[in-house]
C-alpha cells in the first residue's frame, strides 16, 4: 500500500479507523454554532455523515489517508512578495493547478493497484468533495496533528501537503495517530494579519483572508481591507512562520508549478485581466472558481493598499466605471485611500 502511495507521488499516508473522537465532533459544533464558518453553509449541512464515514459510505472499515506535498521552499521569495506592495499574493498552493481533480485520479489508480493485488474491493474517493473531517482523519491515521492555526502538521514534512481519503471496506491494519508537538509557540496566531485565530485550534473563518479572498462573495468588510495587503487569493503567513516547515519538502509535481508567473506579477498586471483573459488564463486552476468580479474586488483592495505610483492609479481609474457595483465600491474605496476619489 505504501509503496503504490509512494509510486504515485504521496509522500504522506497512513490508515485509520472510522471512529472520530467526541472531542473533534464538539468542536465542529461549537464553531458552527459560533457562526464562524461564515457564508460556508455547507460546512454546516450533513453534519453526522461528516462525524461517522460508516453513514456516508456504508461498508466503511478503515480510511486510508494520504498527502500530496506542494511546497516549494520559497519563503524568503514569499516574504519578499508580501512586502512589495505593487506586487501580488497569491496563496502557495493556487499558483499552479487545482489539486482537486489530480488528487482524486490518484486515489483511483491507488485503489485500483490494490486491487489488482487482492481483488475486488468496495472504496470511494474524496479530495474536498464531500462532509469528511479529513483532518481528524489524517490525525488519526498519524500523517500529522492539528496545529494551532487548524493546519495538518507533520514532524518530517511541514505543513505544505493537500489531503485525500479513501474509504475503504478492508479490515486493514491501523497506524498510531500523531500526537501533537506546537508547544508553547504562537507564531502563527501572532503573525495572523486578521487576527483570525481567535485561540488556539480556533479560527474565525469571517476574518480569515482565505474566507474573505475566496469564498466570501460579497463586499468585503472595510475594517478588514487594510490588513489584507496585496494578498489577492488567499494567505499563507500562518505557515510561513511556523517553525517545523523547515523540514517541508520541496514539490516536484510539474502541475503545481506556478502558472502565468503568479508567483512575480504586479497587482496592475493582473487587475488589467478582462474576464475572457481571466478564464483562459485560469483554466484548470483553484482561482477560477472566484469568478473574474471577486478577482477584481479582491485586486482593487490590494491596490488601495499599495503605493500611490502612477501604475496603481491609472490601474484604479480604468475600472473606475466597471459594470459591477461590487467592482465599483471597491475601486472608489481604493481610490480615496489613495486621495484620488
Amino acid at each position: 500500500m505504501r509503496a503504490f502511495a509512494g509510486e504515485l507521488g504521496f509522500g504522506h499516508v497512513g490508515i485509520t479507523g472510522i471512529e472520530l473522537d467526541g472531542q473533534d465532533r464538539a468542536a465542529l459544533q461549537a464553531w458552527l454554532d459560533a457562526g464562524m464558518h461564515g457564508t460556508m453553509d455547507w460546512m454546516a449541512r450533513h453534519t453526522g455523515l461528516r462525524q461517522r464515514p460508516a453513514e456516508l459510505v456504508p461498508g466503511t472499515l478503515r480510511v486510508i489517508s494520504v498527502g500530496l506535498d506542494y511546497g516549494r521552499r520559497d519563503d524568503a521569495e514569499a516574504w519578499a512578495t508580501l512586502a512589495d506592495g505593487e506586487r501580488a499574493y497569491v496563496a502557495r498552493y493556487a499558483l499552479g493547478r487545482d489539486y482537486h481533480k489530480l488528487m482524486r485520479n490518484r486515489l483511483q489508480k491507488l485503489a485500483e493497484r490494490v486491487q489488482a493485488e487482492i481483488g475486488p474491493f468496495g472504496h470511494r474517493a474524496f479530495v474536498d468533495s464531500a462532509p469528511v473531517l479529513e483532518r481528524a482523519l489524517a490525525r488519526n491515521a498519524g500523517l500529522g496533528w492539528i496545529g494551532k492555526h487548524t493546519c495538518l502538521i507533520d514532524r518530517h514534512g511541514g505543513s505544505w501537503f493537500f489531503l485525500g481519503e479513501l474509504y475503504v471496506d478492508l479490515p486493514l491494519p491501523v497506524d498510531p495517530p500523531a500526537t501533537a508537538h506546537c508547544g508553547t509557540c504562537t507564531r502563527c496566531i501572532e503573525v495572523c494579519p486578521t487576527q483570525a485565530i481567535v485561540a488556539p485550534h480556533r479560527l474565525d473563518a469571517r476574518r480569515c483572508i482565505a474566507y474573505l479572498t475566496i469564498e466570501h462573495d460579497g463586499p468585503i468588510p472595510e475594517d478588514m481591507r487594510a490588513a489584507i495587503g496585496n494578498r489577492i487569493f488567499g494567505c499563507d503567513d500562518c505557515q510561513l512562520v511556523c517553525p517545523w516547515n523547515k523540514f517541508a519538502k520541496r514539490t516536484d509535481e510539474p502541475g503545481f508549478v506556478a502558472r502565468n508567473r503568479l508567483d512575480e506579477a504586479t497587482l496592475a498586471e493582473l487587475f488589467a485581466w478582462d474576464e475572457d483573459e481571466f478564464l483562459r488564463r485560469t483554466e484548470g486552476s483553484p482561482i477560477r472558481r472566484s469568478g473574474h468580479q471577486r478577482w477584481l474586488r479582491n485586486i482593487a483592495v490590494a491596490l488601495g493598499n499599495a503605493p500611490a505610483t502612477p501604475d496603481v492609479l491609472a490601474a484604479l481609474a480604468s475600472r473606475r466605471e466597471h459594470p459591477s457595483a461590487l467592482v465599483r465600491e471597491h475601486v472608489r474605496w481604493a481610490l480615496a485611500r489613495h486621495g484620488a476619489g
